[in-house]
């Protein structure tokens, strides 16, 4: 993937280093603290690539809590310039900051940029305190995108999962989920969700997750058009990220066998087919998941 040399994105807050203030507890869910310890392995398969690890922690919790809002006021550092890995996530936001910006121009909207914080161990956000062991998540409280660098060791080592371009698809993921935010998406779903059983919020899930995949391919797209960033091999390694990390594949790996019911992002080739739409055709209706008859 070519991205040295573009611009790189303000939008980049360094809270590594940090006390983030959670101590070796957890999520603070409607009064209740819920351990890390047993669902780590479960919350960083779930959330490769993943949504907002509250959605798995509500049901762990018996589902109808509330979070407890946890905000941040410390002052919000800038990454130094010599990290060459902060350097990257700072390029990649802003190149999804120019293709959002284009395409809600060109419908009439402005695109409101998101926050990237760069954290390491726990932080609080406005959704909790988050955590290293939920991976990537967008939390549409503080419109903020959080992740742990250490997480693309996580890639390689856990899932094989190399190369710069399917890095990005992290970032340009969990971006998509800001969009759905933008655009309402997100808030319409968390309302119906109240009122459905458990299978059919996974269900629901499952699609949120496959349009913000295809969201990803939709800034990739646009972003190669525009910039010219995609090399030789980057798309093949973006769909092996999104074929590893389906919830078929990733239950098999943890438990040795498979329960659709329980799927929240959706299987192998379902993740595979919806980023290749988005890369594809580049159109946000292109993407649109939850009037699909087939995923």
């Amino acid at each position: 993937m070519k991205w040295e040399g573009n611009r790189e994105s303000d939008n980049v807050e360094d809270r590594r280093g940090e006390d983030g203030g959670g101590g070796g507890g957890g999520f603070s869910f409607g009064g209740r603290s819920i351990g890390l310890g047993g669902i780590a392995v479960a919350l960083v398969a779930s959330y490769f690539l993943g949504i907002n690890p509250l959605t798995v922690i509500n049901m762990l919790s018996g589902g109808g809590g509330q979070v407890a809002p946890v905000q941040h006021s410390a002052p919000a550092h800038k990454p130094p310039p010599d990290d060459q890995m902060a350097r990257f996530v700072s390029t990649v936001l802003a190149d999804t900051e120019d293709t959002w910006g284009e395409i809600f121009k060109a419908g009439g909207a402005t695109y409101v940029r998101p926050k990237l914080v760069l954290f390491s161990g726990s932080t609080p956000t406005a959704c909790g305190t988050g955590q290293t062991a939920t991976g990537p998540f967008y939390c549409p409280g503080d419109q903020k995108v959080y992740i742990d660098l250490s997480f693309y060791k996580l890639m390689q080592q856990r899932f094989n999962v190399t190369g710069n371009f399917a890095q990005a698809y992290v970032i340009a993921h969990e971006v998509g989920h800001h969009v759905q935010n933008l655009l309402g998406i997100s808030g319409k779903v968390d309302k119906a969700r109240r009122n459905m059983s458990e299978k059919q919020s996974n269900a629901l899930s499952v699609r949120l997750e496959l349009q913000a995949d295809c969201f990803a391919g939709v800034w990739a797209y646009h972003a190669n058009e525009a910039r010219h960033i995609i090399e030789q091999g980057d798309i093949e390694g973006a769909l092996n990220a999104a074929s590893a990390i389906g919830d078929d594949a990733l239950q098999r790996q943890a438990r040795g066998e498979v329960v659709p019911d329980s799927f929240t992002h959706g299987t192998s080739a379902q993740r595979v087919n919806w980023f290749k739409r988005g890369i594809t055709q580049g159109k946000v209706s292109a993407c649109n998941t939850f009037e699909a008859k087939t995923l």
